[in-house]
C-alpha cells in the first residue's frame, strides 16, 4: 500500500487585515449578492473575479426550478470573464454569502466550481488566489487546484 498525504496552505485574515485591493473585490463580490436569484433557497452568493488586465468581473448565484439547471456564482463569474476576455487570465476570485448563516461561516465552492476553477487557473496558466468571505474573516487559499487534489487533468 502507498498512502499519499495531501496538503493545502490555508491563510486565515480579519477582513480589517486584508489590503484595500482585496477588500474593495469583497465588497464587489458581497454586492453582487443582492443581484442573485434565489427564489428557492433563499441563500444567496456572489463572486467577484480580478482579471491579469485590471478588469473585475461580478457574478451571482442562478436558481431554476429544474434543479440542478440553475449555476453557482462563482461559475457565473467564471464564465462571463473568459466569455469577455477569452485570453487573460484570471487573478483572483472571491467568493460571498448572505442568507441564513452564521456570521463566521466561510462558503467554499462546490466540486463543480473548484473543477471549473482548476481550468481556468490551466487556461490562464496562472494560480488563481481563492479568497473566502464570512462576515469578519477571509479565508485565503494560493491556488484554486488546491481545493481539489484529484481533480481531473487532461
Amino acid at each position: 500500500m502507498k498512502e499519499i498525504i495531501y496538503h493545502c496552505k490555508i491563510k486565515q485574515y480579519a477582513i480589517e487585515e486584508l489590503p484595500s485591493a482585496d477588500s474593495a473585490l469583497i465588497l464587489k463580490a458581497k454586492k453582487a449578492t443582492e443581484r442573485a436569484y434565489a427564489p428557492y433557497s433563499q441563500f444567496k452568493v456572489g463572486a467577484a473575479v480580478l482579471l491579469a488586465n485590471g478588469e473585475i468581473i461580478t457574478g451571482n448565484n442562478q436558481e431554476n426550478a429544474a434543479y440542478p439547471s440553475g449555476l453557482c456564482a462563482e461559475r457565473v463569474a467564471l464564465f462571463y470573464a473568459q466569455a469577455r476576455y477569452p485570453d487573460v487570465a484570471i487573478c483572483c476570485l472571491v467568493i460571498a454569502a448572505v442568507g441564513d448563516i452564521p456570521a463566521t461561516s466561510f462558503i467554499t465552492p462546490c466540486g463543480a466550481c473548484r473543477q471549473v476553477m482548476v481550468e481556468c487557473e490551466k487556461r490562464g496558466k496562472l494560480p488563481m488566489r481563492i479568497l473566502l468571505c464570512s462576515e469578519t474573516e477571509v479565508l485565503e487559499v494560493d491556488a484554486a487546484a488546491d481545493l481539489l487534489p484529484l481533480k481531473f487533468d487532461l
